[in-house]
């Protein structure tokens, strides 16, 4: 087998669970959505942190037609929170699917435990997810389950998916937006960042409210992340970070994902899928200049969100490894983006 042009890319944050409880064989090759196993080996996609997103039970009014007034700005209300019974039951049944998965790929998906196992799948080949809950409403505010979701592999949450619940608060969709739209974490919240730690739970600060960052950044002992999101300096959508919150990352040791959604990418807002993956260069090279290279990463949003139409989907990845090549990031600047950034976190974060 020839050697890969580029690194195997990690990748931040993918909603394809969702797909596949639709319906959608992750071992075949689809026309369909982002992420399959035989469109990620053709991307060089080596793996990412697949998202456990439990949906409303009535689809969110005016999604996903972000543009509703002629200027580009909008602001989408935002659905009510879940009970937690249901989230729970949900986020179970994704679960088992996805352990179901891992089996019937007969060693050539692993969920991934320890950042040792995850550089071992990169080097090997294997496919490497990271189970993520992308908002914790499955999770007791007693934190007991918290315990038992971590010894069924989960290594990552996010506290909230903009919608409020128990632990915090998040940014609604909207554009011109900043992120400050709320309160802070409740006291459920902080004590689950502390348990987070404890455990070695990744803290994910995408959808996070800007009141709810600083509260982890107070509290947490482990690098801030933002596994998909992007410089709100280029975008000012309430979903990416200020220049301050991205000096805060830097700080900590952390990283940013670059989110690929083509409305958090454009300075219009616009979802206009007449957009270039040309765009999260430009997001990577700002946060990189801004930060430094060593907190940059790619948090695409996969089976989540609308793409660049000259990306597509994962077997586009070398394009704009090009791309990135061709701005100029270096040899081992790619190798940091595509995914040493993330490992090094992890080893970080992780117990």
């Amino acid at each position: 087998m020839p050697k890969a042009k580029y690194p195997p890319i990690f990748d931040g944050h993918n909603d394809t669970i969702l797909e596949i409880l639709r319906g959608r064989n992750f071992f075949e090759k689809s026309d369909k959505g982002h992420i399959d196993l035989p469109r990620a080996q053709k991307g060089g996609l080596g793996g990412g942190f697949f998202a456990v997103f439990v949906p409303s039970p009535r689809p969110m009014a005016g999604w996903p037609g972000l543009n509703s007034n002629p200027d580009g700005s909008y602001h989408i209300p935002l659905p009510d929170p879940l009970e937690h019974r249901y989230a729970r039951d949900f986020a179970t049944k994704a679960l088992r699917k996805l352990f179901a998965l891992e089996t019937d790929s007969k060693g050539a998906v692993k969920i991934v435990r320890t950042a040792d196992e995850l550089a071992q799948c990169l080097d090997d080949g294997t496919f490497a997810m990271i189970l993520h809950f992308e908002g914790v409403e499955a999770v007791d505010t007693n934190l007991d389950s918290l315990h038992v979701f971590y010894q069924a592999g989960l290594r990552s949450v996010g506290i909230t998916w903009s919608r409020p619940n128990a632990f915090g608060y998040g940014v609604p969709f909207a554009f011109p937006l900043g992120p400050d739209t709320g309160p802070g974490l409740t006291d459920a919240g902080k004590a689950l960042v502390k348990e987070c730690n404890q455990l070695g739970i990744m803290i994910d600060l995408s959808h996070l409210n800007e009141k709810g960052f600083w509260d982890v950044a107070e509290l947490s002992n482990a690098p801030l992340v933002a596994t998909h999101s992007n410089a709100h300096a280029l975008a000012a959508t309430p979903r990416n970070l200020t220049d301050k919150q991205l000096d805060a990352v830097k700080e900590s040791g952390g990283i940013v994902g670059i989110n690929y959604h083509i409305g958090f990418l454009r300075k219009d807002g616009r979802s206009d899928q007449e957009t270039s993956y040309a765009e999260i260069v430009r997001h990577a090279a700002y946060i990189a200049d801004r930060i430094g290279i060593d907190h940059v990463g790619l948090g695409s949003d996969f089976d989540g969100a609308t793409m660049p139409q000259d990306l597509k989907d994962a077997a586009g990845l070398p394009k704009l490894m090009d791309a990135l090549k061709e701005h100029g990031f270096d040899k081992k600047a790619l190798k940091k983006i595509a995914h040493g950034n993330w490992v090094r976190v992890l080893k970080k974060t992780w117990r």
